[in-house]
């Protein structure tokens, strides 16, 4: 395994512009032998060969990464994540461009490698379509798992432009299989004019909870939290959140941009608060874009930072059942 941080041993810490690499710094390998003991895994999947608009999400992982920032104290939560949780960079999963079939069968393989570790991958996207190996591996390990999805996209319809396996159909695909449990299923954010209402009747008929952008609004951020947090309840949850719930105007960089969207206060917050409440056994950041105009790292900087709240809720998590 290397330190990135070893060469600054000394100092207590290194400039983030130098040094390998690594997402915050942390410790990287890509031998599944040295995640023994680990708690988190940090896993790239730099991939879009699945996206119905604009490509560039295949950056995002090392954007995510050069946008991270040393580890230190949350001052809202009081707590380090780092110091409190053991997290690597994994590297990436070896993707092959143009060949979505053997990509997935890559990512799903070595998010499979932190898992059977007994650590909780975190996955950084790529388009959305990699929701299904992520899944998928995850429930191959816990069984059906609830999830709560940050979207202004239900992902969830049969086909777009009449291909079946694109980032707006993984989520439909993960139910029909039975990875994801309908009834332990929120979706948050969503927004804009698509899906049309087809996709919508056949959500009711699985019980899967939308909460609209119009109900984040209406019911405030406290609220729909809690809401998602009591139907996802007990048991393995899986947090899935498309960079594009946040507003273009705080996120630009990404690849079907919706206005009206959440500010990225909210969602930190609700990301942490989730993470706190929830058994995670997996995560993933997708769509991010940081080559589209506008975004220069705005949209990675934002993308680290949810990151960084969800290893501080799981850290929380985990200080609440010890103590």
């Amino acid at each position: 395994m290397i330190d990135p941080l070893a060469r600054w041993a000394a100092e207590g810490e290194k400039p983030d512009y130098t040094g390998l690499l690594s997402f915050a710094g942390r410790p990287y390998t890509e031998d599944p032998a040295e995640l023994a003991g680990v708690d988190v895994a940090i896993v790239g999947a730099a991939t879009d060969d699945l996206v119905s608009d604009r490509p560039g999400t295949r950056f995002g992982p090392r954007a995510i990464r050069a946008a991270s920032c040393p580890p230190g104290r949350h001052l809202a939560a009081g707590l380090d994540a780092f110091a409190a949780l053991n997290v690597v960079d994994f590297g990436d999963a070896p993707v092959i461009p143009a060949d979505p079939l053997a990509t997935h069968a890559a990512i799903g393989r070595t998010v499979g490698e932190v898992l059977d570790a007994g650590a909780i991958p975190v996955i950084l996207g790529g388009d959305h379509s990699i929701a299904e190996p992520d899944i998928l591996a995850v429930a191959a390990r816990h069984g059906p798992v609830g999830l709560v999805h940050f979207d202004a996209h239900a992902d969830t319809a049969g086909e777009v432009l009449g291909v079946t396996r694109s980032h707006g159909t993984p989520m439909r695909r993960l139910v029909e299989c039975g990875a994801v449990d309908p009834a332990r299923y929120v979706q948050i954010g969503l927004r804009g004019y698509w899906p049309d209402e087809a996709v919508f009747a056949w959500q009711r008929e699985q019980g899967i909870t939308s909460l609209f952008m119009h109900d984040v609004t209406e019911l405030g951020i406290d609220e729909a939290v809690g809401r998602a947090s009591g139907i996802v309840g007990t048991g393995p949850a899986f947090l899935s959140i498309d960079i594009d719930v946040l507003d273009p105007s705080v996120a630009p960089g990404t690849g079907t941009p919706e206005p009206g969207g959440m500010g990225s206060a909210e969602l930190l917050w609700a990301v942490r608060m989730l993470a706190s409440e929830l058994e995670i056994v997996g995560a993933e950041l997708v769509e991010v874009i940081p080559t589209a105009v506008g975004s220069a790292d705005i949209t990675a900087l934002i993308a680290d930072r949810i990151v960084r709240e969800l290893l501080t809720g799981i850290a929380l998590r985990r200080e609440a059942l010890e103590s």
